[in-house]
């Protein structure tokens, strides 16, 4: 490998950070300052200097960061080298520990991941059980066990510190949810890391086997670590404390979930000795985005300073534009997105992305688009993966893989229709609480079979028998395509299809999703990133799969202008980005300042100018329907942070009373609007 090779394209601040391989390193990567190149080439230059690639964990947050990473290690270093390190989530890394080591816990390693749908549905059952249907919602109630898990408390922990009777029966339910997770052999996501530490805690040779394995580590993304995770890697670390991390404060924007963005900033309390690096030069965005991005973030104080740069040009001013209503909005975006399209031949709609603070804030602008014939995709929408019958198949799998799975049971018991519903599942709960068998062993014993009737017996014995013997098969290894594929007809799945929907054309299209799923298994097993491609290593894959990774994939394959939330949005480029919505209370979020106050919702809005490489859109408007009533509004206190000279306004507006008005009705009227700018700006001052 040459020097050359490693070192060509870096810069003198990138090479520093590249260049120190050993303890505890810093690097402040701003944004568009080439933080995945960094990590790669400092891999590279790792094995170069001799440390053996299997020595070597790099973890960040989504599927899609780590195959990118991986892309470019392959393209600096031998390929038999790349494969051996490890580049995964946190999720991936722990997962795969666990299904090692999770028998100090009392699970086996034959566990399934809970998926969202999963989750749910085992804390309504919790509720249901404890008796408090009326009093707790699942949504909020998971989302206090997340967090309580994250920081790694005990359903006793919550109860001790609960002030109010609420809080001690969701206390009851965590317990309960808990145990019902134990009893199926199943983890949540937030099971994936407590247990690695918990069993790191149990066993110190463990721990330290670990730590001899991978005795050089990275983190990408470092501002989004949670305190689990900081403990995580604290703990690998260990003495040696070959650790380098990479992020930008600046960008810590998942605060709502858990992340510490003082993970980040008292890194070198935690770790003595730390050698710290800035990046800052951007090799993304124009002069003008920059300084405004920079003009932003340098309100908040709790932070390392940075001053972005490039080379790439002043740039065109940003186009802040006031319009009467979202309506109003979603005209003005479209038509400039036409307008932009039909003055540039250069630019594709691919290049183009529209970022609103929430999700529902798309229905308007998807409308606006539909009418002009924009084509559009949706980030964070229905995925692939998230189909029904895509789900019911890997359900079928699940059950391979792990025979006490009741949640997957429960779904597909009638998925097709045979004889065995609701009254069967009731029978099969009883026995359960008895202490009983799982669901899909209890099929097979012909004494609980026969109280389903004749019709449920012989299809709960029969549905029994394949299932025990395709675990069988698959026990074996390999043709996992073929296999589950074979599995899938037998058991009654694929033909059933055809049964269940009347359209026979919208049958054949789902059977097609579940032959595309035997397709992406066959691919798996011909670049499976594991040592043995088996059927729970795929599944693993599925239940890590990111909501980072998915996209719209029934948007048609033509290039399509972008719609996304800006938390989707970190991490992307585009030539061209409008930023929508720009009002208090909107953007900043309300319910964002009440819990964590500017700093989060300014770092947000600093992404979001960040995303844009030449052109930036800001708009806002005056009245906007809330609850079904038009509600005024003030344009954001985060536009008063950007320069005046950096901006030109526009007014899309015809200076008339608020109405509901048809789209299409608004144009751009003559002259600039005079907004009041820097101190003035108050959030919800009335």
């Amino acid at each position: 490998m040459t020097q050359d090779k490693i070192f060509g394209r870096l810069n003198p601040e990138q090479e520093k950070a590249v260049r120190c391989i050993e303890g505890p390193v810093l690097v402040f990567a701003g944004a568009g300052t080439g933080k995945t190149r960094v990590i790669t080439h400092r891999i590279a230059h790792m094995i170069d200097r001799g440390v053996n690639p299997g020595c070597i964990a790099a973890m960040t947050f989504t599927n899609k960061a780590a195959n990118e990473m991986r892309e470019r290690l392959f393209s600096l270093v031998r390929p038999g080298d790349a494969k051996r390190v490890f580049l995964g989530t946190f999720h991936s890394y722990c997962a795969r520990l666990l299904r090692k080591e999770i028998g100090l816990l009392g699970w086996t390693a034959d566990f399934t991941i809970a998926d969202e749908s999963d989750q749910l549905s085992i804390l309504k059952q919790a509720i249901a059980e404890l008796g408090f249907k009326d009093e707790i919602q699942p949504n909020g109630c998971l989302r206090v066990i997340s967090s309580c898990k994250s920081q790694m408390k005990e359903p006793a922990d919550l109860r001790s510190e609960a002030q109010y009777q609420d809080m001690r029966n969701i206390a009851d339910v965590f317990e309960k949810y808990n145990s019902l997770l134990f009893l199926q052999n199943m983890l949540d996501f937030d099971d994936l890391l407590l247990l690695a530490v918990r069993i790191f805690e149990k066993s110190p040779d463990v721990l330290q086997s670990c730590r001899s394995r991978h005795t050089h580590l990275l983190v990408d993304e470092y501002q989004d670590t949670n305190f689990l995770q900081f403990r995580l890697i604290r703990m690998l670390a260990g003495d040696s404390m070959n650790l380098c991390v990479v992020g930008d404060d600046d960008q810590s924007i998942y605060g709502w979930r858990g992340a510490e963005v003082r993970n980040i900033l008292d890194f070198p309390q935690f770790f003595k000795g730390t050698r710290s690096f800035k990046l800052e030069q951007n090799y993304r965005s124009t002069k003008v985005i920059l300084d405004a991005a920079n003009a932003v973030i340098a309100r908040n104080d709790d932070r390392h300073a940075k001053n972005l740069w490039s080379e790439c040009g002043e740039g065109e001013r940003i186009v802040e534009t006031g319009a009467d209503d979202e309506y109003a909005e979603a005209s003005y975006v479209a038509e400039t997105i036409e307008s932009l399209k039909a003055t540039s031949s250069r630019l594709s709609f691919d290049d183009i992305a529209i970022l609103y603070r929430s999700n529902y804030q798309s229905r308007t602008l998807e409308e606006s688009l539909r009418e002009m014939q924009i084509p559009y995709r949706i980030v964070g929408a229905r995925s692939f993966y998230e189909r029904r019958e895509v789900r019911d198949a890997i359900a079928y799998l699940r059950l391979i893989v792990n025979p006490r799975d009741d949640q997957s049971f429960s779904r597909i018991v009638a998925s097709p229709p045979r004889g065995l519903g609701g009254k069967a599942l009731d029978i099969l709960r009883v026995e359960k609480s008895r202490g009983g068998k799982s669901f899909s062993e209890a099929i097979s014993d012909p004494a609980i079979a026969a109280e389903f009737g004749q019709k449920g017996a012989k299809s709960a014995l029969e549905m029994g028998k394949v299932l025990s013997k395709w675990r069988g098969e698959f026990a074996s290894g390999g043709n996992l395509a073929c296999k589950s594929e074979n599995f899938l007809k037998e058991i009654g799945y694929l033909d059933g299809l055809l049964h269940m929907y009347k359209d026979r054309e919208e049958a054949l299209k789902r059977q097609e999703n579940v032959f595309e799923l035997v397709n992406a298994m066959a691919a798996f097993e011909k670049n499976p990133g594991v040592e043995t491609p088996t059927l729970s290593a795929f599944l693993e894959k599925y239940a890590l799969y990111d909501d980072n990774d998915k996209v719209d994939e029934d948007a048609e394959k033509r290039p399509s202008v972008t719609l996304m939330t800006v938390h989707a949005a970190k991490g992307l480029e585009f030539e061209v980005v409008f930023i929508v919505g720009m009002e208090n209370g909107i953007f900043p979020h309300e319910r964002s300042l009440e819990e964590r106050g500017l700093d989060e919702e300014r770092r947000l809005f600093y992404v979001a100018i960040t995303r844009a490489k030449s052109r930036l859109f800001i708009s806002h408007v005056s009245f906007r329907m809330k609850h079904g009533q038009a509600s005024l509004q003030k344009p954001s206190c985060f536009l008063g942070d950007i320069p005046e000279n950096l901006v030109e306004r526009r007014d899309y507006s015809r200076r008339a009373p608020f109405r509901m008005r048809g789209r299409g009705e608004a144009r751009f009227s003559s002259g600039p609007r005079r907004f009041k700018r820097a101190d003035s700006y108050v959030p919800f001052d009335d």
